[in-house]
């Protein structure tokens, strides 16, 4: 049962105990045995060890990570906050950036959505840049090409309409179902439909794609705010905790 657990504890004994005494390869079998044994029934009589030594390792995983993904960011930075072709949101001339990579398909994008919003509604100065980052499938990825395509085309007013949009659409998108979405929102939508499947939008998306594999995200959504690399959603009190963390 706690045999994964094993080297976890094989590593705080050594840690904790003489070397020599440790040493099995110096044992006979009958000092084997009997250490195995002690073993044993210390962790039975004592089995919280174990879950002591795994929290304290997945703590120390968690700090090499995030140090590592401190670097990614510094190593990415000009690539996530002004590449010259995301969208940009909020306070452009704010003094923290959010960047999100995101899935139109995704249900905790949609959450996530909420939550962004809520985020720059109490907060004035956060520059939100969005990264189109479809990884879901077909449907994902012919939202995304039909978000980056009006936004070439119509501009960023548009794109803001066509993401808010599709964020909340519920049916399957079709070719179809975008063009009436793009005609409730008022925009000429057969420019639109006909640079769907340009190079000038499969550049943008493979730019993101790979930037978000430098960054080792395979997941949305995906945050950076400012320095810090957050994977996964969170609620708008947890952003704004980080946000006003980085202010100092």
């Amino acid at each position: 049962m706690f045999s994964w657990k094993m080297p976890v504890l094989a590593g705080f004994l050594l840690a904790a105990a003489p070397l020599q005494a440790l040493d099995l390869s110096q044992m006979t079998d009958a000092e084997r045995a009997a250490f195995r044994e002690e073993v044993r029934a210390y962790l039975m009589e004592n089995p919280q060890v174990i879950l002591d030594a795994v929290q304290a390792l997945e703590s120390r995983q968690a700090q090499q990570q995030a140090q590592a993904d401190i670097q990614l960011v510094a190593d990415n930075l000009d690539a996530l906050v002004n590449d010259g072709f995301s969208w940009v949101g909020g306070n452009p001339e704010g003094d923290i950036t959010l960047v999100e990579f995101l899935d139109y398909r995704c249900g905790y994008c949609r959450r996530a959505h909420n939550e962004v919003a809520e985020l720059l509604s109490r907060d004035g100065n956060i520059r939100w840049v969005v990264k189109e980052f479809p990884i879901l499938g077909e449907q994902s990825l012919i939202a995304s090409r039909f978000a980056v395509a009006t936004k070439q085309i119509a501009g960023d007013e548009a794109y803001s309409l066509v993401h808010d949009a599709l964020m909340t659409m519920n049916s399957d998108v079709t070719e179809r179902g975008l063009s009436r979405l793009g005609r409730t929102l008022g925009l000429d939508v057969a420019p639109i439909l006909d640079h769907m499947n340009s190079e000038d939008v499969s550049a943008e998306l493979r730019a993101t794609r790979a930037l978000a594999q430098r960054l080792r995200i395979s997941g949305t959504p995906t945050f950076v705010v400012q320095d810090e690399l957050v994977r996964g959603y969170l609620p708008a009190a947890d952003m704004l905790s980080i946000v006003e963390d980085k202010r100092g």
